[in-house]
């Protein structure tokens, strides 16, 4: 024992090299178990200091967005070759690679809370943002990322400008778009209905460079009995004063960016004795700024919680207390639902572009892990079968973004002054088909994306899980999927079908564009099937009950967005300097069922018995004996 102790005390006297560096000892819980490590062979202790191995996998870089979007920028160079534009885009898709992505990151680790009562008690209702989001705001100024879609220097194309730089910008915008959507919206209202006082100044700060003078605008529509139904759902009022404003008084359980300088919201007119009408026909739209008193209250306004949500966690939403909100009148009295229609048409596009974005980021992103990632002794690129589902998500992304821009490019049209009758059926139709397509096909694709990185696709602090999380929204705000698929059906219903119409010649046209591509010919022979098919179903679908119809009102929409994917990914790969990867994309696509609502129409799906079989498949609940 005496020697022992001698060995002991020695080698906890000094410390001993590990592959050439000195290494202190460590204490081990005992002697017996001190002597066996420093008895072993090696002269060591193996733990006196974690070990984690030797190998760590390298992360997916992202590249400059613009630079690695060969459809992006293929798009533009055939409608939009100007240098300028082009010259803008690649600095921006550098700065967001470089520096903006950090600040969105930045926003995610550091959500916005809420600061109800100073020190001393008094009621303050501070929305707390982080820097990141104050620096966004700037940013989105400079950038004219509002601006871009009201100069009209640019044409009929500005729209697409503005949403191709949005469609860089979003995955890394620390949800910064939201608001922006909701300012673009504002402005396009106040723009329609004539610009003059009292949101005369409020148009030019909605659309200003100027960071010190550009503001952002919330949207206050949602309470607490429903969200798209806003006919029944709006029990807020508003008093007339004297001066010809009003005050504000309800709840408002759902208000998205919160912490904007303005704002639009529905109201019901109380008359002068207190009555208001009920439905749709009593909503107004009013204007109002969000404003402090000199003792630093807000007026009229309570913020009573933010909401916690599943994602767009960087974004402040709140239910916000009414009560004497100054505002003033935009619409014609009972006019408000009518007056938001150019606002959601904005909204559902910057929700579309939200989507595609979303899309081709976590692609992007995949792709460059797959030059990274080795397993099972080859690169992930070197797996058919990862560059076969890495493809078909391509393929899907290729098809949202060329939706997308079509409807910008409608929008562009209308704006202008320059869009035909057909142009305009087709932006109506196309805006709530284009929405809900991409937002559901947003979150299939994410979620595809994040498999791809495996276990570190579910891991936090990557930031892969944001993506996924995030893009759950776009499915939801401005309209559900069954929401806008009826929508779908209301367009057609008050166009007399004119809508269709234009859809199918459209369509017709883009094809006939093909013609003598032989490279294309299956996919110009698919999409060709799908109209007839679309007809088809249209001409039985009329002679049957509204029921049958509103049953296949979600299936009808999908189809719509397949069949004209189909036809602008053939359009793409028609002209001069299209890549057989154009083609090959437009081929995949059609290879799968582009009129499902034909499909099911075959099987009975919507027929008079399916509605209750439906609703007795979910409701059953037989106790079983």
């Amino acid at each position: 024992m005496a020697a022992s102790s001698a060995v002991l005390s020695r080698r906890l006297a000094g410390s001993r090299l590990w592959c050439g560096v000195t290494r202190p000892l460590v204490h081990i819980r005992s002697a017996k178990h001190l002597w066996e490590a420093a008895s072993d062979g090696a002269g060591y202790l193996p733990f006196s200091r974690a070990r984690v191995g030797s190998f760590f996998q390298e992360q997916p870089v992202l590249k400059n967005p613009f630079l690695e979007d060969a459809l992006l920028r293929g798009y533009l160079k055939r409608h939009l070759p100007q240098e300028a534009i082009l010259s803008d885009l690649n600095a921006f898709g550098e700065r967001v690679a470089k520096v903006i992505d950090t600040w969105g990151r930045q926003c995610e680790l550091n959500p916005p809370r809420l600061v109800h009562f100073d020190p001393w008690g008094r009621r303050v209702d501070h929305i707390v943002t982080s820097e990141a989001w104050k620096r966004l705001k700037d940013l989105s100024a400079q950038e004219g990322l509002v601006a871009i879609g009201y100069d009209k220097s640019f044409g009929e194309w500005r729209r697409v400008y503005q949403m191709s730089k949005l469609y860089i910008f979003s995955p890394s915008s620390g949800l910064y778009t939201c608001p922006l959507a909701m300012t673009d919206g504002a402005a396009k209202v106040i723009q329609s209905g004539g610009v003059s006082p009292p949101v005369e100044e409020a148009y030019r700060r909605l659309t200003s460079r100027q960071p010190e003078r550009f503001w952002t605008s919330g949207q206050w529509m949602t309470e607490r009995q429903g969200g798209s139904d806003v006919g029944t759902g709006t029990e807020t009022v508003a008093v007339p004063q004297a001066d010809g404003s009003y005050r504000l008084h309800g709840f408002k359980w759902f208000t998205s960016a919160t912490d904007a300088d303005m704002t639009l919201t529905l109201a019901r007119v109380q008359d002068t004795s207190g009555s208001t009408t009920p439905g749709s026909r009593g909503l107004s739209l009013f204007y109002a700024e969000v404003s402090r008193d000199e003792d630093g209250r807000l007026r009229g306004i309570e913020v009573q919680r933010l909401k916690d949500k599943l994602g767009t966690r960087q974004m402040p939403t709140a239910e916000l207390l009414l009560d004497g909100l100054p505002a003033y009148r935009l619409s014609e009295e009972g006019r408000g639902v009518a007056s938001i229609a150019n606002m959601l048409t904005i909204t559902r596009i910057h929700n579309s572009v939200s989507a595609a974005a979303a899309m081709r980021r976590v692609l992007q992103l995949a792709r460059d892990y797959a030059t990274r990632r080795t397993a099972f002794g080859k690169l992930l690129k070197d797996h058919p079968l990862h560059m076969q589902t890495l493809a078909r998500m391509e393929v899907e992304t290729r098809a949202a973004f060329l939706l997308v821009m079509d409807v910008c490019r409608l929008l562009g049209r209308e704006e202008s002054g320059l869009a035909s009758e057909l142009d305009l059926h087709l932006l109506r139709l196309l805006t709530p088909v284009v929405k809900l397509y991409t937002g559901k096909q947003a979150v299939a694709v994410v979620s595809e994306g994040l498999e791809s990185f495996g276990g570190q696709g579910y891991i936090e602090d990557t930031g892969m899980p944001g993506i996924l999380r995030d893009a759950q929204v776009l499915s939801i705000w401005e309209g559900t999927t069954n929401v806008l698929s009826l929508d779908v059906l209301r367009c057609v219903a008050r166009s007399s079908g004119m809508v269709l119409h234009a859809y199918f010649a459209h369509v017709k046209s883009l094809l006939a564009g093909a013609t003598g591509v032989s490279s294309l010919d299956p996919a110009v022979k698919a999409v060709g099937g799908a109209l007839s098919e679309l007809e088809q179903f249209v001409q039985i679908a009329a002679s049957r009950s509204p029921s049958y119809l509103e049953l296949a009102a979600r299936d009808l929409a999908y189809s719509l967005a397949r069949t004209y994917a189909g036809a602008l990914l053939i359009d793409h790969a028609c002209w001069k300097d299209a890549s057989p990867n154009d083609t090959y994309a437009a081929l995949r696509w059609c290879e799968q069922d582009l009129c499902l609502v034909a499909s099911k129409q075959t099987r009975g799906c919507y027929d008079s018995s399916s509605a209750s079989m439906d609703a007795a498949l979910i409701y059953d609940n037989r106790i079983q004996t």
